[in-house]
């Protein structure tokens, strides 16, 4: 369920970090609301991950994904540069976010085996 939490809070990331942008200096007052509800959400459920994922994995992949979305959506929907080194850089790091991922799985069961 911690990866959950985690997808939930990087999903609520990527919407306040676009509405820091969208919110102009928070001088959109709904803009700005919505952004600061998104940071409260994104921020719960990263604490509730965190519960039961080491904090070096839980925020790698936290800030991995959260950073890659808010790419995507700023060259896909706000005119963001989307330069060859851009989304090579962006995979690479959906990449790591995937390895870190399993890497932290295969500890996990090494773990329950031992216990076992």
């Amino acid at each position: 369920m911690a990866w959950v939490y985690l997808l939930i809070g990087a999903v609520f990331e990527v919407g306040w970090a676009i509405g820091l942008k969208l919110s102009e200096g928070f001088s959109r007052p709904f803009v700005s609301v919505a952004t600061v509800i998104f940071i409260f959400i994104s921020f719960y459920f990263f604490t509730k991950a965190l519960r039961l994922v080491d904090i070096g994995t839980g925020y790698a992949l936290f800030t991995g994904l959260g950073a890659a979305g808010t790419a995507v959506i700023g060259m896909t929907f706000l005119g963001d540069e989307a330069g060859t080194g851009k989304v090579f850089f962006i995979v690479l790091l959906i990449v790591g976010v995937i390895g870190l991922k399993l890497s932290d799985g295969e500890k996990e069961s090494v773990h329950t085996v031992q216990e076992g």
